[in-house]
């Protein structure tokens, strides 16, 4: 008789799905980083097209529901990075900064200097 007991494997841990699907999803989570960051800094840029309004336009709401999705996204991101390649890992996070920080400085200066 054979006592040995099947072993039962989480979809998790099963090294060849993890590592095909896990740089998909960076991939696919780093382009979502960029497109949101981006979306974010045209929001506020289209604010200098228009006269100054006495409420929230559509453009601040688009602004506001781009930071919040920023932030799962980056989660996901930094989750299914390979800090191996941090080069290639940091690329993204680079240009997402750099439009966020282009963002909220002209958002700053449209609010409190026009």
């Amino acid at each position: 008789m054979d006592n040995h007991k099947p072993e039962i494997q989480s979809p998790t841990t099963n090294a060849g799905v993890s590592k095909a699907v896990r740089p998909r999803i960076n991939r696919v989570s780093g382009l979502l980083l960029i497109a949101l960051s981006l979306t974010a800094l045209l929001a506020v840029l289209g604010g200098f097209t228009q006269p100054p309004q006495a409420d929230e336009g559509v453009g601040a709401h688009i602004f506001q529901l781009s930071i919040v999705a920023l932030v799962p996204t980056l989660l996901l991101f930094l989750v299914t990075a390979d800090w191996r390649q941090r080069w290639r890992s940091a690329r993204p996070l680079a240009f997402a900064t750099a439009a966020l920080v282009i963002a909220f400085g002209a958002l700053f200066y449209l609010e409190h200097y026009r």
